[in-house]
């Protein structure tokens, strides 16, 4: 087989990757959010034994290395591992090396940026705020979802941004367990390891690598302008609404 002239790789090459990367982003922060916005109101109001292990656990990916990351969730989401084969009998096919293996590797690698953000935001709401709510009749649920959420609200956009950014970016996890498959599983910085390798992918790789940072240069951008922003004045609710 003969290879490319240099500068004959079509930049088209780059678009399958570009849309994947921003696919996995989206589906990886979004999914996690729940979870993010549940853990990080855990680590900011309650003490509870155990509370440092979690805090451990929960930031533990920002100081592995990716790989090391990847090599974890491919131990647990790999035949023989407990979640793979449990997911292997519900939906009869395997996780790794699919594009759900690269959305579980950005959202994990993400998540403490996410938490971080959140908790910030929800250690900030005054909680004589969520204690007036209660002496008006809210339970607990209500005053969280009318009081704590609405002023934390910034913090929790901004915490999506800083995980769609950071799971854009992704690769050392992803590769280890979603691989680099074109079309299903090469994301940009997928992408451009392997355009690298190529002789005459020089053109694609500057569309990837720009792309890239444009991306991230925006969400950083809008996350930290959320971050700044006052936040949303609650309604509080009365003995008739509770």
């Amino acid at each position: 087989m003969s290879l490319p002239a240099p500068g004959t790789v079509p930049a088209a090459e780059a678009w399958p990757a570009i849309a994947l990367s921003l696919q996995v982003a989206t589906v990886a922060a979004t999914a996690s959010l729940p979870v993010g916005i549940a853990v990080a109101w855990l680590l900011a109001r309650r003490r509870f034994p155990g509370r440092l292990a979690l805090e451990a656990v929960v930031h533990a990916p920002l100081v592995l290395p990716p790989v090391v990351t990847g090599y974890l969730l491919l131990l647990l989401l790999g035949r023989g591992g407990p979640v793979g084969d449990l997911l292997e009998r519900l939906f009869g096919g395997r996780v790794v090396f699919t594009w759900c293996a690269a959305v579980i590797a950005a959202a994990v690698v993400a998540f403490p940026l996410m938490v971080r953000a959140i908790r910030l935001s929800i250690e900030a709401v005054d909680p004589r705020l969520e204690q007036a709510a209660r002496t008006l009749g809210a339970g607990p649920w209500r005053t969280f979802a009318l009081v704590t959420l609405p002023l934390a609200r910034p913090g929790i956009l901004a915490g999506w941004l800083l995980a769609f950014a950071r799971g854009l970016g992704e690769f050392g996890a992803t590769i280890m367990v979603a691989g680099n498959i074109p079309g299903q599983t090469r994301t940009m910085p997928l992408a451009i390891w392997s355009m690298t390798q190529r002789p005459g992918g020089e053109r694609t790789v500057w569309m990837l690598v720009f792309a890239s940072v444009l991306i991230a240069l925006l969400a950083v951008a809008a996350g930290e302008w959320l971050a700044r922003r006052g936040p949303t004045a609650p309604r509080l609710v009365g003995p008739g609404d509770a």
